[in-house]
């Protein structure tokens, strides 16, 4: 085999063969590796969880922007985030690749590395996929997990009236951080400044507190989605599948330090990321029970008033000042 011009070997260069061992090299497990992955049988009363979700370049990320382990990073987060919203606990995850002929296979490596060391704290590892030559390269991982016990999953038709709304991780973030690159051009031409930094560094891998979800669903938490397309379109989703209104407190959703200071720099108004940017994975839910360990108080669940014109979720009574979101097919 020879290596490109630039001196980096190509997938396929390597072949399909030694593409998979590099990809198990850089996230190992000792089932990956035969026809199927063999996972543990579920603990009684269980009920088994599975998600999938599609990462294509140039639409979900660039590689500009990103690096290769900050992308399998993120693909792992958005699928324990959705399992976690469950009240779930993530217990295997596949990759699969479609990849360009001329893609490096030092990039796979990466991909398949930010993978494994992101469910690494979650006692999960990379258990299996699939790689197949396209002309785009498209990242697809799928994660399985595990509803323990007979207490009922959250799910997005359980607020009812008199629910408090509850949220845990930040708001706004991703969006400030992808509007960040957006405006700057590209990852090396951000300034090096800690709070544009991070505020990056937030979009391209976000962060997901191992458990959070599970604690939730212990504290009888009813309903729950996270933050991927948008604060308001997914709460809007949740409220719709419930058939209630939800009246989100303006306080606490107000821009944090690092928001203002960008939307500053950038001259937008940080607002517009709170209520529309997604990406955050933050758990977003409702309980009648004590707000749980490590969330905080966002609203409160109204029945649907008859006759009404306001939308399904509103902030301190009063529509948005700011309304839309991210649609996969928009």
């Amino acid at each position: 085999m020879t290596a490109d011009t630039s001196g980096k070997l190509t997938v396929t260069q390597a072949g399909e063969a030694a593409t998979i061992a590099a990809i198990r090299e850089a996230a190992p497990s000792e089932i990956n590796g035969d026809d199927a992955a063999v996972l543990d049988p579920a603990p009684p009363n269980s009920r088994h969880l599975a998600t999938t979700d599609v990462l294509v370049q140039g639409v979900h990320f660039r590689f500009d922007w990103s690096t290769p382990f900050e992308v399998g990073a993120k693909a792992v987060t958005q699928n324990f985030a959705d399992i976690q919203a469950m009240g779930g606990r993530p217990t295997a995850v596949l990759m699969s690749l479609a990849t360009p002929p001329d893609l490096e296979l030092e990039m796979v490596s990466e991909i398949a590395r930010g993978i494994g060391e992101t469910a690494a704290p979650w006692a999960v590892e990379l258990v299996g996929g699939d790689v197949v030559s396209s002309t785009q390269l498209v990242v697809s991982v799928t994660a399985v997990g595990v509803l323990a016990g007979p207490d009922p999953a959250m799910t997005i038709t359980g607020a009812e009236p008199g629910h408090e709304v509850i949220a845990s991780g930040v708001i706004g973030h991703s969006a400030a951080g992808e509007a960040i690159l957006r405006y700057f051009g590209s990852r090396e031409a951000v300034p090096d400044n800690a709070v544009l930094q991070d505020l990056v560094r937030r979009h391209c891998a976000p962060e997901l507190v191992v458990g959070r979800g599970s604690v939730a669903r212990a504290a009888g938490v009813s309903s729950m989605t996270d933050n991927s397309d948008g604060l308001l379109r997914d709460l809007t989703t949740l409220a719709e599948r419930s058939g209630v209104q939800l009246d989100l407190d303006g306080a606490s959703l107000t821009p944090d330090a690092q928001l203002y200071y960008a939307g500053e720099v950038l001259g937008v108004d940080p607002w517009q990321w709170v209520l529309t940017g997604g990406e955050d994975h933050t758990l977003v839910g409702t309980t009648a029970k004590d707000v749980p360990a490590g969330y905080r108080r966002l609203g409160v669940v109204h029945e649907v008033s008859g006759g009404s014109d306001l939308p399904r979720v509103t902030v301190d009574g009063q529509p948005p000042i700011y309304t839309g979101g991210w649609d996969s097919l928009g």
